[in-house]
């Protein structure tokens, strides 16, 4: 690759230095893929620039494209190719706009510095996911991120108002709701977005039926392209925002994206739940949704075993001394003992009210929920410092996971399951029976009020033997959740890891659809290729890594 020439033609920085390129290799999946070279954009304009030098010299080097990178945290290989890696932490990473209702941002815009911004605001952008300290909001907006409170506010793509894209012809364009005439004003402009709209306008009426009945019948899903969230009949919205979001920078480069905020509830108060196995699980879900809490969160035995093995980091974590951290865990101690051993798992119920007055009468009437069950304990925490010790735990035992236990890693491949809630008892049984098979160890932590868990594989990835069951076990457990009406990912999307896989999820009809929109938009294969189509198991194979991630 002609790095001079890059930046001749288009003036954006361009690294190709073996540690820039060893750096952008990894991200927080079990692959390793190197790029021929990272640039740094600085501006929409740099980023129209560097499309219109890939779309240009596409013919002459057929292998280049272009990946757009925010924080480097997904899961599935989603930002990992071998030409062109476009990091928008540098130089795209800027809040454009805040107000009490929405935000105009740039995708390398760090969620933890958004949120010092809206925080004096007592606004929110709830879909935050649980790796919050560490994301950014281009990999959360192209993801379709969920976290804790997705139970009541939904998953990133309702938060969603417009985007800014650059499209194949090396353009930025806006995508929003549109309807009536600004739709057919839409699909009558003589250009490359104009062509866009009506291809797509065609493809979704004339398989309208079709699409609708292909949405997984679950509360959570960013496997393949959401069609079914585009063109609704009955209220004449066509709205393309929302096909670009989770499709992992396939279908254009992202430059900025006009988010809703809400208001911040000031009265909150969280319920530890200490359950002696899963059976009772649905059942008590079931009784806590009608009070309509901010979110159900669960882990299991093994997430508590490893939250006493990382007690002094966590301790950290939280800001306390390891005495006084310990000092805080002994109500917890009293109910082990009362229980007679380490409950199964702990069900963290999260309430959130505007007043302190319809907190206290939620909490009543959750109480009351709670005593109908002979066999479980809970705790009613009534101060926020109480309550920090188990979103610490929850939202850190992936990366405690991740980064500390020796021999072994963190491989996630079956991490982002989501099924029907009342399936729980019969379903994890079964999936983790069938990891055990196959001689894998797990952690299991999760959303329990939607149904989505991310059961956390642990092996030992430098062993060729190790690496060769991912693709065989992944297959087995995604035929699992399809047998029970589920989805191969809830909130973590495809990328190197589950594009192989869409065609069994969604079946080839479906999947073709999927490939005709990405032609559509992506004619010449310019966006991170191999993502949401085009995958494939030797790929998937082939990079594998053999080394910690990072």
């Amino acid at each position: 690759m002609d790095i001079k020439k890059i930046t001749k033609e288009t003036g954006v920085t361009v690294r190709a230095d073996e540690k820039t390129r060893d750096t952008f290799s990894r991200d927080t999946s079990l692959f390793q893929v190197e790029p021929a070279a990272v640039v740094f954009p600085e501006s929409a304009r740099d980023v129209e620039k560097l499309v219109a030098y890939v779309a240009r010299h596409k013919e002459e080097y057929p292998e280049l494209s272009l990946t757009a990178r925010s924080a480097g945290t997904d899961i599935t290989g989603g930002p990992l190719n071998e030409s062109l890696i476009m990091s928008c932490t540098e130089g795209l990473n800027e809040v454009k706009e805040l107000s009490n209702n929405h935000a105009v941002v740039q995708p390398g815009v760090f969620y933890h510095d958004f949120e010092h911004e809206i925080t004096p605001r007592h606004v929110t952008m709830p879909t935050y996911p649980a790796s919050k300290s560490i994301a950014a909001l281009g990999g959360m907006i192209m993801n379709n991120c969920g976290g804790e409170k997705t139970l009541r506010y939904g998953q990133m793509r309702n938060f969603v108002n417009s985007v800014s894209m650059v499209l194949a012809d090396g353009n930025e364009s806006t995508f929003g709701p549109v309807s009536g005439a600004e739709l057919e004003a839409k699909k009558a402009e003589d250009n490359f977005a104009g062509k866009v709209y009506r291809r797509m306008h065609q493809l979704l009426e004339e398989n309208y039926d079709l699409i609708k009945d292909a949405e997984p019948n679950t509360s959570k899903n960013s496997a393949g392209y959401a069609l079914w969230d585009v063109w609704d009949r009955d209220s004449g919205i066509f709205d393309m925002s929302q096909l670009f979001v989770g499709s992992q920078g396939t279908l254009g480069m992202m430059t900025e994206a006009n988010i809703r905020l809400v208001a911040e509830k000031q009265h909150t108060r969280l319920i530890p739940v200490f359950l002696p196995g899963w059976d009772d699980l649905p059942k008590l879900v079931n009784e806590l949704l009608v009070h309509d809490p901010e979110s159900l969160e669960v882990f299991d035995e093994d997430t508590e075993l490893l939250g006493l093995r990382f007690f002094p980091e966590i301790a950290k974590k939280a800001g306390k001394s390891l005495l006084g951290f310990a000092l805080e865990f002994l109500p917890e101690a009293w109910i082990g003992i009362k229980m007679g051993e380490i409950p199964d798992l702990v069900l963290l119920v999260e309430l959130a009210e505007e007043t302190a007055e319809a907190l206290e009468a939620k909490t009543t009437a959750v109480k009351e929920s709670l005593d109908q069950f002979d066999d479980l304990y809970y705790r009613i925490l009534y101060k926020e410092k109480e309550a920090k010790k188990y979103w610490i735990m929850r939202r850190e035992s992936f990366n405690l996971l991740r980064k500390q236990v020796a021999g072994k890693q963190t491989a996630p491949f079956v991490e982002d399951f989501c099924i029907q809630p009342e399936d729980i008892p019969e379903f994890l049984p079964r999936a983790r029976q069938l990891l055990e098979d196959n001689g894998i160890d797990v952690n299991i932590a999760g959303h329990a009020g939607n149904g989505n868990f991310h059961i956390i594989p642990l092996m030992d990835l430098t062993q060729a033997s190790e690496r060769a069951k991912i693709p065989a076990v992944a297959k087995q457990f995604y035929d699992l959740v399809l047998e029970y009406d589920g989805t191969i990912t809830a909130e973590h999307n495809d990328g190197i890891m589950r594009t192989p896989f869409l065609k069994q999820m969604y079946g080839p009809v479906v999947y073709q659809l999927f490939e005709e929109v990405k032609e559509i938009f992506d004619p010449a294969g310019i966006f991170n290729p191999g993502k949401k189509v085009g995958g494939s198991m030797k790929y998937l194979k082939d990079h594998i890594s053999a080394k910690k991630s990072n």
